[in-house]
């Protein structure tokens, strides 16, 4: 059985909302400051500081331990902070209760109330609110026809599939008329083709409403497709944030590189603001570089295979083996001193196990890692 998510006292709402009141209100400016929340003695957060522009959607990603998910409690309110401030709309929350945020939370459990249906599930906050059944109702059918569940209204959770539980999960977050939104790995438990379809309703309603949203996630894919920014998160801090084509083209370091996307790390050399690698000189994303012995980080698509007219600067190989993924392939290939290497291609490119080829950098600038002498 399901059981509920604890739910935090809200204030009580004592008068229907006018018109006026009743319209989705823009999304808030949240602003982390200096935050730090240990738990015995270690720092989940070290200083975290990140801004969310009012009707943003920024996804904090990063992995296990990084403290995403610390992140998005304290600004809950369901973790006390040890130091810093959290901002919204310019007012200082840190020592604020749950219920006075003005907040709607989806987790990763759907935890609908398995007595109630739907639209009793959804109903449920304004209920706390005291506000009239009539209202209550009303606004509980808009936001399940806002997820596509306006039929659903009297179902109970056995009765829907973990996609439309989410769904629901979502419209109790939503009906509320919240100023922030807070996701907290909502589609980790579906499987690949509903959590993809889900993640893009998200988005698109978000985008509807206006409402400033954070997303944690540990999967890349999703974060780089719905949200505005990304902040890759390490060790508390945050690495690196930005749009998801900046991170993805130009990473900060070689962990955002490896992080976002699938790179590959070869040994090369930085030399007045190039990395030489495999006998292809190439421009550094962060040209100040010291010179010395680095790894460089190489996207997959930023290598190409030939297999004719090779030049001095073409790695040689021989093909391990090839991947289909639809409207492209993947290709390995162990090049001659036993670097291995994987290279992004178009499908109809077909090469197959044990073909010597050709590898050739296309010159996009690459990030680099200065390799630690041996102890």
């Amino acid at each position: 059985m399901i059981q509920p998510q604890t739910q935090p006292t809200i204030q009580a709402e004592t008068r229907p909302r006018t018109q006026a009141e009743s319209r989705p209100r823009p999304g808030a400016v949240v602003e982390f400051s200096g935050v730090v929340k240990e738990f015995a003695g270690h720092r989940a957060l070290a200083g975290f500081d990140l801004t969310l522009h009012a009707g943003e959607f920024v996804a904090l990603l990063g992995p296990s331990g990084s403290g995403k998910t610390t992140a998005l409690r304290v600004l809950a309110g369901l973790e006390s902070t040890d130091a810093g401030s959290i901002l919204i709309d310019g007012t200082d929350v840190s020592r604020m209760a749950t219920s006075r945020r003005d907040m709607g939370m989806v987790f990763q459990s759907y935890s609908l109330f398995p007595h109630l249906s739907a639209g009793e599930n959804v109903e449920f906050g304004l209920r706390m609110r005291k506000v009239r059944g009539e209202e209550r109702r009303s606004r509980a059918a808009e936001a399940l026809a806002l997820v596509g569940l306006d039929a659903h209204y009297d179902r109970f959770a056995h009765q829907l599939s973990g996609g439309q539980q989410q769904r629901v999960a979502l419209a109790r977050a939503l009906v509320t008329r919240p100023r922030v939104l807070l996701l907290d790995e909502p589609l980790s438990a579906l499987d690949a083709k509903v959590r993809v379809q889900l993640r893009e309703e998200i988005r698109r309603i978000q985008t509807e409403l206006g409402i400033t949203t954070l997303f944690v996630t540990h999967d890349q894919d999703e974060a780089l497709a719905v949200a505005d920014r990304v902040a890759v998160m390490r060790d508390g801090l945050v690495e690196q944030v930005g749009t998801p084509e900046e991170l993805y083209t130009r990473p900060a370091s070689p962990f955002i590189a490896d992080f976002v996307g699938l790179s590959n790390r070869l040994a090369g050399e930085v030399r007045h603001g190039f990395a030489r690698v495999q006998g292809a000189v190439l421009p550094l994303v962060d040209p100040s570089h010291p010179d010395g012995d680095v790894l460089v980080s190489v996207r997959p698509e930023d290598l190409e295979l030939t297999d004719l007219e090779l030049t001095e600067d073409d790695a040689r190989g021989q093909v391990l083996s090839t991947s289909f993924h639809g409207s492209l392939r993947r290709t390995t290939v162990r090049l001659d001193d036993g670097t291995l290497v994987f290279v992004q291609h178009g499908a109809r490119l077909h090469p197959s196990k044990g073909d010597r080829i050709g590898v050739r950098f296309t010159g996009v600038p690459v990030s680099v890692e200065t390799l630690r002498p041996e102890a």
